[in-house]
């Protein structure tokens, strides 16, 4: 691990890794590919850990170890090789972040993150006890709990597996199903039932805090889903000042209670009558804040890895308006039309397209009003 050295005339800032040093990456998707990219810009070597083969992140990266998450001889020698590391997704096994840790290698975050992030009921229950209200909820452990509790809940609701759900994946409304059927659908297994939230709109806060407990936040977006899946995000979001400065105080209050370092993300619905709701959080970059590194000043993934190096955070200030858009499937063979545009293209290095998958992503420009 290389030493810290305060500046002259000056503190420590916390440094851990510096430029030349090599920091890991749990998994070897998008975000990894991204942020790996990020870290080479700033001087760099990328370790890449993944079942995955032939993986976006490791085409960019300098050493790519393809094993499986419980082989403990591949991850003790991945984490000889880095200063410190971070993930990519927030179903990173906590077994593996704890055995990285356990060899000396700080992970940002760490395994009492990802616990919460990747049990719904979970992290619902940690938003209550520190003042983050959610939308109403019930625990779900079999198909006679669904009925009862949909009832107390007013009747409208989404049944979501407790684990490894994401992009609508292991969720299925519950308008006029039957409760057996919703539990095949979620996999029968334990899982939380939430009341339907008809909500105004859908924003997002991006934010990233420091491991002395600088934070910045970026201005929040507002997201349109379909199928469970991010299709759009608005840059700033339309809402009022009051409420996305309360929605930033929220992601702040989170990140002070988990004690985070690095970029998390807090989705949020305000609710028609002016309140917010918290959705979940993921302990990563994310989807809604692609469109950071073309529109502001600093760019969620080299936020993420200054956080995780223990650099100063950089600064959020967003320079332009605009919106991201998802390329999913066959979107993507639309690139040539979205650069004689002029949109910004990112594009992840996916080998096959299929439906639904996130194969890159455009951002669209315009001068900021």
């Amino acid at each position: 691990m290389t030493a810290s050295k305060p500046p002259p005339g000056g503190k420590s800032l916390g440094v851990i890794a510096r430029p030349g040093d090599a920091i890991g990456i749990l998994g070897g998707g998008q975000l990894g590919r991204m942020l790996a990219i990020a870290a080479a810009d700033m001087g760099l070597d990328v370790h890449i850990f993944t079942p995955e083969t032939d993986s976006p992140a490791s085409r960019v990266a300098r050493k790519t170890w393809v094993a499986s998450w419980d082989d403990e001889a591949a991850l003790t020698e991945f984490a000889a090789s880095i200063t410190v590391a971070t993930i990519e997704f927030e179903n990173v096994p906590v077994a593996a972040s704890d055995l990285i840790e356990a060899q000396g290698k700080p992970m940002r975050p760490g395994g009492r993150t990802l616990a919460r992030a990747q049990d719904r009921l979970a992290e619902k229950t940690f938003f209550r006890e520190i003042g983050i209200e959610p939308a109403p909820f019930e625990r779900i452990d079999g198909p006679d709990d669904i009925q009862p509790a949909l009832d107390r809940l007013g009747g409208n609701g989404v049944l979501k597996s407790r684990f490894s759900g994401y992009d609508g994946k292991g969720q299925v409304r519950l308008k006029g199903k039957a409760p057996a059927t919703a539990w095949a659908d979620v996999g029968g297994a334990p899982s939380v039932l939430e009341a339907w939230i008809a909500h105004d709109r859908e924003i997002s806060v991006i934010a990233a805090r420091s491991a002395n407990g600088e934070f910045v936040a970026f201005d929040p977006p507002e997201n349109d889903h379909s199928g469970g899946i991010l299709r759009r995000s608005t840059f700033p979001s339309s809402a009022s000042k009051a409420v996305l400065d309360e929605a930033k105080a929220m992601a702040h209050n989170l990140a002070n209670a988990l004690d985070y370092v690095g970029v998390l993300a807090l989705e949020l619905f305000l609710t028609k009558d002016g309140a917010l709701l918290a959705n979940e959080f993921a302990p990563r970059v994310h989807n809604s804040g692609h469109w950071t590194q073309d529109a502001c000043r600093t760019g969620q993934f080299e936020q993420h890895i200054r956080a995780v190096c223990g650099w100063p955070l950089g600064d959020p200030t967003r320079w332009a308006d605009g919106e991201m858009i998802n390329l999913l499937g066959d979107d993507a063979n639309g690139w040539e039309p979205a650069l004689a545009e002029g949109a910004k293209l990112h594009l992840y290095g996916k080998r096959h397209a299929v439906d639904g998958r996130k194969m890159g992503h455009l951002v669209r420009l315009k001068p900021r009003a």
